[in-house]
């Protein structure tokens, strides 16, 4: 007809725009706004409450309506909410498994009966990531965490549940973000505080309502919202709460670690939000896939993420043709507002002047907040507009040549969250995701998520895992009483630059004393050789009853600290790479070692811990035995594939942390050396030991059997000194990944505070004159829960046609 408008087939495909999209209607999400007045109060106890004389919050659309506005939540309200979630872990932790999942499995079906009004909410919330707010999405999560609930009691017997668990998560985080935490968290039996944020809060309300009727007991889910990060600082304080959990940007998550240092309870956090990933293409991809994967990924999903396409420079060329030809006539993307227009255009500038080169779908809007897609080619990874993206719709462009470029290309971030791989060649593709340290892996794909896969934030990506059984176990604990939780107390005030850095000058002497006559001088163990510490001096170690000097100590310091990083990060990834049969020779030959210096470790204990000579030799028999369960342990606990849902293969890999520092307990020096050293060593990581303080002569007398072991030379390394100086080297460190430490309360209290740049996984013990874990238990859950702190998870998914 003349004059039509309607374009044909052949038109849309010529100019790759969308189709017309159906008219949408809100009607139903209108109608539960309405309801509430558009004033949506607290979920507590089972109920809608709106406190009176409390601050409200709007929350806007995307094109600046008024949505609802929001109470913002005190301390009177979190006292009254963290009461009702423990009468609700008690009536919910009571039911069995089955009536757990009957109740979970209850939601998916009132889900599937309102999931339109969940994702008209969604669209309303201007919720980030909205795609993955879908009905579906949440469906699968709960039938996934449904079936665990059932099957708790059978695979995970030894585990009990934490009782009263924080969720708290970002104002941009998604929905499905919150609900990935909380749903395991209820299905292992516990009860749930949600500290919604903005977009997210809504809906959150909304659920917990809808769970509530479909038969979660009142109290079990309870819903805060609040102006700002401090309300998860206050729901944390509170006695009640046993942990907290935090998922959303580093900053907010770095406040909040800040904000709970020293209220005894621990703290994980999953900031994957403005992550750095890097997408890699090389020569041996479909180029034409790899390009449409990329588009999607940079420019047409909703971003939580921010992309670096990574390209072989044999296939350069090819890979920008088909960019200008996929990205002809792409429209320009809304920015969040005028403010992030001068940051991407700043970054557009500043590339330039580097040598970048643009590749853009349309010409730049004169004005406005919107943005073309633009390709920044010829980027380095030191440029400030990969280092630190701008929001908007910019991609940097790197190259590499070979595949160990493009492995190091992909590790240049200080982020660890994912990484897309497009390549054919299956052998490559395994390689590159097995070295790249990052927490999931997709190839030839992208942006692949289920329940069923584990993933562990690498690097500055997060400390817990998520996902799978592997992300179950944050939300437990072992039945038996051998692992005391952290005593909950208020935060003392301490100047945290100065924490570490008095020490008992009284008892530090010069390292001269060679005398027949003096007491034995130790050496400690740094880079496979015994040596004396770099400041020169040694401390004196008094025998149990005191007056005297039993031995004299290297005092250590920063510097061996340095030292021994140094020689641990040189060997751990050639021991990371070996064989686990080879890793249990080396433990069967270091428990062999242990066997032959009986005696010696005996008597060394009897001298330092007033024992008796059989009660220290039967420590040293459970030392032994404990050597071997881990050497044992190192071929027989692996991961696996996983039952995707998709059509692909879904795999499952533990990997090392890295180097881990270890802050020794006082108690059982010698049975709790060996216990933390096989954990570490077993999963391929590398370890600096700092012995008790109180009791360091167990520790130091084991270099014996350390040097006539057969573990690389750096492997082990064993500083002693002050306590709370060489804790505070450790946490200092950038290389060190994780530190498990037994101390006092200011030590744990200042490694809260100050393992947040980068990220450190923590295991936290505040140990007591008369007690703490008890080592000598033989209780399968205690070797699990160590080998859990060993281990940080890698999901790769492989689609197939």
């Amino acid at each position: 007809m003349a004059g039509s408008t309607n374009k044909t087939v052949q038109d849309i495909f010529q100019s790759m725009e969308s189709g017309p999209a159906a008219p949408s209607s809100a009607a139903t999400a209108q109608a539960w706004l309405d309801h509430h007045s558009r004033s949506l109060g607290l979920f507590v106890d089972g109920k809608f409450v709106r406190p009176a004389g409390r601050q409200t919050r709007s929350l806007s659309d995307s094109k600046g309506g008024d949505v609802c506005s929001m109470v913002c939540a005190v301390e009177e309200d979190v006292s009254q909410c963290s009461s009702s979630a423990v009468n609700g872990f008690k009536a919910w932790s009571s039911l069995s498994c089955y009536q757990r999942a009957k109740v979970l499995l209850r939601l998916v079906s009132v889900l599937g009966q309102h999931g339109q009004c969940v994702s008209e909410l969604c669209e309303l919330c201007s919720s980030s990531c909205s795609s993955s707010c879908s009905s579906s999405s949440l469906l699968r999560l709960l039938q996934y965490y449904s079936s665990w609930a059932q099957l708790r009691d059978a695979l995970l017997s030894s585990w009990t549940p934490l009782g009263v668990v924080a969720v708290v998560v970002s104002d941009d985080c998604s929905l499905y973000s919150l609900m990935h935490k909380v749903l395991p968290a209820l299905a292992m039996g516990n009860s749930v505080i949600a500290v919604a944020g903005q977009s997210s809060a809504p809906l959150a309300l909304l659920l917990a309502q809808l769970f509530t009727g479909a038969g979660l007991p009142a109290g079990a889910l309870n819903v805060l919202t609040g102006s700002d990060m401090s309300l998860g600082a206050k729901v944390a304080q509170n006695p009640s709460v046993t942990y907290v959990t935090y998922s959303g940007t580093k900053q907010d998550g770095v406040t909040l670690c800040k904000a709970t240092a020293g209220m005894g309870v621990p703290v994980s956090v999953s900031p994957f939000i403005g992550a750095i990933c890097p997408f890699i293409i090389f020569e041996s991809a479909d180029i034409d896939s790899a390009v449409d994967g990329v588009i999607e990924a940079a420019f047409k999903k909703k971003r939580e993420v921010h992309w670096v396409l990574c390209v072989q420079e044999s296939v350069l060329d090819g890979v920008v043709d088909r960019l200008r030809l996929r990205m002809a006539g792409m429209k320009s993307v809304a920015l969040r507002g005028d403010g992030d227009r001068v940051l991407v255009e700043a970054a557009v500038q500043e590339a330039e002047q580097q040598g970048a080169t643009l590749v853009q779908s349309c010409a730049v809007p004169p004005s406005g907040a919107q943005y073309p897609p633009t390709v920044l080619c010829g980027a380095a990874p030191s440029s400030p507009f990969v280092v630190s993206p701008s929001p908007g719709p910019l991609l940097p462009l790197m190259t590499f040549r070979s595949n160990t470029e493009a492995v190091t290309l992909g590790n240049h971030s200080p982020h660890g969250q994912a990484a897309s791989i497009w390549t054919e060649d299956l052998t490559l593709a395994l390689e590159t995701a097995k070295s790249l340290s990052v927490g999931s892996v997709w190839v030839n794909s992208h942006s692949v998520s289920d329940p069923c896969l584990p993933v562990s934030g690498h690097k500055d990506s997060g400390t817990c895992t998520d996902g799978g059984q592997e992300g179950l176990y944050q939300f437990l604990r072992p039945s038996s009483s051998s692992s005391p939780p952290l005593p909950r107390s208020s935060p003392v005030s301490m100047d945290y630059s100065l924490f570490g850095t008095t020490a008992a000058a009284a008892a530090i002497i010069p390292d001269d004393s060679d005398s027949s006559s003096a007491p034995k001088p130790y050496l400690q163990f740094v880079g496979g050789k015994p040596c004396k510490s770099v400041s020169g001096c040694s401390v004196a170690v008094q025998p149990p009853g005191g007056g005297g000097v039993l031995a004299y100590c290297p005092d250590g310091g920063r510097k061996d600290v340095r030292n021994a990083v140094e020689a641990a990060a040189k060997v751990q990834p050639g021991w990371m790479k070996k064989s686990p049969s080879a890793r249990a020779q080396s433990l069967y030959s270091l428990a062999k070692g242990l066997e032959a210096k009986r005696r010696d470790l005996a008597a060394s204990i009897n001298a330092q811990t007033g024992l008796s000579l059989d009660e220290a030799d039967k420590e040293v028999e459970l030392s032994i035995s404990r050597l071997s369960d881990w050497a044992a342990y190192c071929d027989k606990v692996q991961g696996g594939t996983l039952p995707f849902p998709q059509s692909g293969s879904a795999l499952s890999i533990p990997e090392a942390l890295g180097v881990v520092g270890v802050v020794l307990p006082d108690n059982s020096p010698l049975i709790s050396m060996v216990t933390l050293l096989g954990a570490a060593i077993a999963n391929g990581n590398a370890v600096i030991m700092v012995p008790s303080q109180k009791y360091p002569l167990p520790a130091l007398a084991f270099i014996q059997v350390l040097q006539s072991s057969d573990l690389p030379a750096g492997l082990v390394n064993v500083i002693t000194g002050n306590r709370d100086q060489l804790t505070a080297a450790l946490a200092n460190h950038s290389v060190i990944k994780a530190i498990w430490y037994w101390g006092s309360a200011e030590g744990c209290q200042y490694l809260q505070f100050t393992c947040t740049s980068p990220l450190k996984t923590l295991r936290l013990s505040c140990q007591k004159e008369d007690g703490g874990k008890d080592w000598t238990l033989s209780d399968p859950s205690l070797l699990e829960e160590m080998w859990r702190n060993a281990v940080q998870w890698k999901s790769v998914w492989i689609p197939t046609a």
